[in-house]
């Protein structure tokens, strides 16, 4: 047995012997191979030079010396790369160069030579088998360069490739990730002569030919040229470093700093081209050109200021506006001649007392139920109908091909953008009702206050007695302590779906309407004081979140002319001003209630009640001073109510005002001229004086008929809902060739007509439609104390809205508001009024040149379709 053991043991150690030794020779010629690989480049390098005249020699000698068989030639390649490895240094591997120098003594000189040779025809060798290989079918072209320019693309993900790492603006080394080797590496040095390399791969899908083939097609001014990125212009980049170059004199973390120094890559974006060049076909054409003829109408009727408010007034500094230290401020103003009359519902303005020809000629009513008929006969068509979706629905696929191609880079560009994201970016609420524009919490927390320091406060004459704050409540048998949000009830629920004589009950606290008389109302006992108070603590929240804004609405009923005089004196004598607040006049359409209690006779009435006071004013500020002050804030006027109710259309030929003396409240469309056609002439008397002017904003499309959004494509500036678009595919296409703001709340909707997942608002969005979030209601239908965060947030959950979806609504937002010039140069952009990426900067409005540029893009495309490719499309947008 110790015999056997010796033995085994024996054998044991000289098989580990022999293993030791074979792997000690085959390491060691291994090494020796890699070295003199190495010497052989290093040399090739010092001789040649890399130029393409002194390699060519070395390459025929290579290529006759290359064997038949490809499969038997060595190949010095990394996996994973593009090409042969030739001269470039690793991050993880030892520095061979180095290693090779260190040992250049060792090996015979004549060996050495042999080998060199060997080891180069295999590399060309190799380089051949490669540039050989067959593609298979439908896998883009690797990336190649020419012989003479090699260099090495990295992959750092799988959705990127050749991300180069350009120098920052403030050192001209080039910037290095936490991952990088900062020596014994030539990566980031072949990395500096790199700089085209990435852009041309991204824009090229890896084929440097001269014209891109297939689908990617090149964009028609600057995204790719021969294989190279063109810059935009100096007022499109988006500078991705702060002015200083120091980002708040922190260094930072190196993965960040390399995001941050690098420039944005929305310079130019990948362009799926989808549509045809073809001529469209006979019935096509004929159809564009009906489509134009409806264009054409909408311009003949929309009012347009002769100058543009960015020609009244140059911003140079768009820095911070200075708030107006004295709104109220009255100065006086000369009164002129003009004499405005009212002529069958419409005001004609002459420019004396004697003159009899019309100053400000406008379409009549005839004329104008004529065209909107016209329109209804087109929205009819079945082929119009036909055409118009195929093109709704290729806007929408090729939005969501640009979001396939294009979100990584424009999530880049917004990192890439200091300071600004979806909550510092200016928002404009453009659609709230100001009798709700609190939150129920805020209002409990009012009604509870003022019960509790002026109980005593004489608030109310009910039933041929005075009553104190305290009286009311004792009244409804009710306490503070007993007040609560569910007491309130003034919050939407499912009894208000379809219900709208129910959702407006929900603007009566604990459902008593003395209580809205009270806290809600500016024409009571105590002159709207209590909301006045209530209004300036929203003024506050407004100003406190400093980058929201709000459009309230408040009504003006027509039941008497003094109704100017009583809101304006409130509005003054409340001192309510903010520089983040403008108003809308909303006119509700109840005619049939005021001729039912005998307040009006005829609708004649209810036009001079809403109308001939402000003339008045126009023509002589003195006679309303407050009224004066008032409309300068004033930015649209509105029509309000429900949509819902069954209405006649109207004919051509309609019964004047003073002819309608009947009970029947007149169709939508019938106040929807007469509104139109006073206010036109309005804004001209008010233009031609220097005045501000007031835009046609109505309520169109929440529920009712089609012709209510016919109607409103003809005269309206912007519109409010306008869900019931889903319904026409013509009106739809109308509207997004017009570029219609369309201020949507999905979240009201939801309470009253629709349902929050059947809203038209993702499907329009996609399409390229004009919209914006709103509110509409804040005490009915929301929770928090910021009801528009709280409506964006809840449309990006449910409907995966990115931040740069949610910017570019904010955006649009702004450009629908009515505020002033030098506001929304500051907010979005001195040249916010120029159409595409020229007006846009990213680092105000956080929506990158990418998305700008393809809306633009795709916009005009669609206008030069319609208009046969005659389309003459300004440079700026629609005053």
């Amino acid at each position: 047995m110790d015999s056997y053991a010796l033995h085994l043991a024996m054998a044991a150690l000289v098989g580990a012997t022999f293993a030791a030794a074979s792997a000690y020779y085959m390491h060691r010629k291994t090494l020796t191979q890699l070295l003199d690989f190495a010497r052989a480049i290093e040399r090739e390098r010092e001789r040649g030079g890399g130029g393409d005249e002194k390699r060519s020699p070395r390459r025929r000698s290579a290529e006759q010396h290359q064997p038949t068989d490809r499969r038997s030639a060595p190949r010095y390649y990394r996996r994973g790369g593009v090409g042969v490895g030739v001269g470039v240094g690793s991050i993880s591997l030892p520095d061979v160069l180095a290693a090779a120098a260190a040992a250049d003594g060792e090996d015979d000189e004549e060996e050495e030579e042999e080998e060199r040779r060997t080891v180069v025809n295999a590399i060309f060798s190799a380089e051949e088998d490669y540039r050989d290989l067959l593609i298979p079918p439908g896998l883009p072209r690797l990336h190649t360069v020419p012989e003479g320019n090699r260099q090495i693309v990295r992959s750092c993900s799988n959705k990127r490739v050749g991300v180069i790492r350009p120098t920052s603006p403030k050192s001209p080394v080039v910037s290095v990730s936490a991952f990088d080797s900062l020596d014994g590496s030539d990566e980031d040095d072949n990395l500096r002569d790199d700089s085209k390399l990435g852009d041309i791969y991204l824009n090229t899908n890896g084929n440097l030919e001269s014209e891109p083939k297939g689908f990617f097609q090149p964009l028609p001014n600057n995204v790719i040229v021969n294989g190279e990125s063109q810059p935009l212009a100096a007022t499109s980049m988006i500078r991705s470093h702060s002015v200083s170059g120091d980002l708040h004199g922190v260094q930072p973390d190196p993965v960040a700093a390399d995001i941050l120094r690098r420039e944005p890559e929305h310079e130019s974006f990948i362009k799926l081209k989808i549509s045809p060049n073809e001529i469209p076909s006979t019935d096509e054409m004929e159809v564009y050109k009906i489509l134009q003829k409806c264009l054409e109408l909408r311009e003949s009727y929309v009012f347009r200021e002769e100058i543009a408010p960015w020609e009244k007034e140059v911003i140079t500094d768009p820095s911070t506006p200075k708030p107006n230290p004295n709104p109220f401020a009255y100065a006086p103003e000369q009164k002129t001649d003009h004499y405005p009359q009212m002529v069958d519902g419409v005001v004609h303005v002459y420019t004396n007392q004697h003159c009899k020809e019309r100053l400000y000629p406008v379409a009549d009513a005839t004329t104008f139920f004529t065209d909107l008929h016209y329109i209804l006969r087109v929205i009819a068509a079945g082929n119009i109908r036909t055409v118009c979706h195929n093109r709704l629905n290729l806007l929408e696929h090729k939005f969501k091909f640009h979001l396939m191609l294009n979100t990584d880079k424009e999530f880049l560009a917004q990192k890439s953008a200091p300071h600004r994201d979806f909550y510092n970016v200016r928002k404009v609420d453009t659609h709230v009702h100001h009798s709700a524009c609190m939150n129920q919490k805020q209002l409990l927390r009012f009604i509870k206050s003022k019960l509790q320091k002026e109980p005593d406060e004489v608030v109310i004459f009910r039933d041929g007695t005075y009553m104190t704050l305290k009286e009311v409540f004792e009244s409804l048998d009710l306490t503070g302590y007993d007040l609560n949000v569910d007491l309130l009830d003034v919050h939407a629920d499912k009894s208000t779906f379809h219900r709208f004589d129910k959702f407006n009950l929900k603007y009566n606290p604990c459902g008593q309407s003395r209580l809205r008389e009270i806290f809600l109302k500016q024409d009571n006992l105590i002159q709207g004081r209590f909301l006045g108070e209530l209004t300036k603590q929203v003024f506050c929240d407004l100003a406190a979140s400093k980058y929201q804004m709000a459009e309230y609405r408040i009504s003006i009923y027509g039941r008497k002319q003094s109704e100017w005089d009583q809101l304006a004196s409130w509005i003054v004598n409340n001192e309510l001003y903010s520089e983040n607040v403008v108003w809308l006049i909303q006119i509700p359409r109840l005619y049939n209630i005021y001729k039912e209690m005998g307040i009006v006779t005829s609708f004649q009435n209810l036009l001079d009640n809403i109308f001939l006071p402000l003339f008045e004013v126009t023509v002589d500020p003195d006679s309303h001073p407050q009224l004066h002050m008032f409309l300068k804030q004033v930015v649209g006027l509105d029509l309000v109510d429900d949509e819902s109710k069954p209405e006649r259309r109207p004919t051509k030929h309609m019964p004047t005002p003073a002819q309608w003396t009947n009970v029947f409240n007149p169709a939508f469309s019938y106040y929807v001229y007469y509104c139109y056609a006073n206010l036109y002439t309005l804004n001209k008397l008010r233009e031609s004086k220097g005045m501000t002017t007031i835009k046609f904003r109505p309520h169109a499309g929440e529920a009712g008929d089609i012709d209510h959004l016919a109607a409103t494509f003809l005269v309206a500036h912007n519109i409010s809902h306008g869900v019931n678009l889903r319904k026409s595919p013509v009106l739809q296409y109308l509207y997004y060739l017009a570029q219609i703001g369309l201020a949507m709340s999905p979240l009201s909707n939801n309470s009253l007509f629709l349902d929050y997942h059947r809203n038209p608002f993702p499907m329009f969005f996609l399409r390229g439609l004009n919209v914006s979030l709103s509110t509409d209601d804040p005490l009915q239908i929301h929770l928090t104390k910021e009801p528009l965060v709280e409506e964006y947030s809840i449309a990006a959950s449910l409907w995966k809205l990115s931040s740069c979806d949610l910017c570019e609504i904010a955006r649009n937002s702004v450009y629908q508001s009515g505020f002033s010039h030098a506001l929304k140069s500051h907010w979005v952009g001195k040249n916010y009024y120029k159409r595409g990426p020229d007006g846009n900067d990213i680092h105000q409005t956080n929506v990158p040149h990418i998305r700008v540029e393809f809306r633009e893009m795709i916009w005009r495309e669609e206008m030069q379709r319609v208009f046969l490719g005659n389309a003459k499309i300004p440079d700026e947008v629609d005053k």
